[in-house]
């Protein structure tokens, strides 16, 4: 049974930061064969992407209204996945999802492209 599992998230003022972790199990492959990507969705929005990291972290890209606040990294040693959020905004609140996919290419923006998905951890930036 695949599980995507994140946690960190919390109540922050805005300027603020939190850590998001992504703990995976039972992937049909090694989790180190996968490309792993942020998304969060708020009340009454899509879901949109947040940023992607590729099996061994050489191709990262993220979402332009996070560029220089977020990082992601990832630890194939432990199965798991990070999401730096620095300068929080109170637009960045919303849940935020991990999810997995096989292959790096074309739609890892896409959140149709992606296999499997984690529960979400909320993040609430108050003002």
């Amino acid at each position: 049974q695949v599980q995507l599992v994140e946690s960190g998230g919390g109540l922050v003022q805005a300027g603020g930061s939190l850590r998001l972790s992504c703990a995976a199990s039972g992937l049909p492959f090694a989790f180190s064969t996968y490309t792993m990507g942020w998304f969060r969705q708020a009340p009454g929005k899509e879901r949109e992407f947040v940023a992607v990291i590729s099996w061994n972290g050489g191709n990262l890209y993220y979402a332009d209204p996070v560029k220089g606040r977020f990082t992601i990294s990832r630890d194939n040693a432990l199965n798991t996945v990070y999401l730096q959020m620095n300068s929080l905004k109170p637009e960045d609140t919303a849940v935020y999802h991990c999810a997995a996919r096989p292959t790096f290419g074309v739609g890892f923006r896409s959140a149709q492209g992606y296999d499997f998905w984690g529960q979400g951890t909320q993040v609430t930036v108050s003002s």
